[in-house]
């Protein structure tokens, strides 16, 4: 391979990983896809909706979360004018552009449980 070819590869490489980068920079942590899920699948969602649709979080680390996914432009956050005082959640433009990624994460999982599953009952 010639050292233009090598370089160019290089080049894409570190791009593609960029890309990468800057996807789990926006999207690690624990809690972001199951929000984002959940977004995707209900639509509009209030706080408690999303608090008890997602076994596990709290509502301090729920709240960091959606802050963090507004700041970052993914969900957006209303407030209605009701008493008590409801709001809603629910993916920007750019959040749904993350369907195809959490439906292959989502159906990835799904094969590899269904693979470990039967790696376990079948040693």
């Amino acid at each position: 391979m010639n050292k233009d070819k090598i370089q160019e590869q290089n080049t894409l490489c570190r791009s593609r990983i960029l890309g990468i980068k800057d996807t789990t920079d926006v999207l690690s942590g624990k809690w972001k896809i199951f929000i984002l899920g959940s977004l995707l699948v209900m639509g509009k969602m209030r706080f408690m909706e999303l608090l008890n649709t997602i076994d596990g979080i709290g509502r301090k680390m729920l709240a960091k979360e959606l802050d963090d996914l507004e700041i970052n432009g993914l969900i957006s956050r209303t407030e209605l004018k009701t008493k008590p005082l409801t709001v809603v959640y629910e993916l920007t433009e750019l959040g749904k552009t993350l369907k195809n990624l959490i439906n292959e994460v989502i159906e990835w999982g799904e094969k590899y449980r269904d693979h470990s599953l039967k790696q376990f009952h079948n040693p």
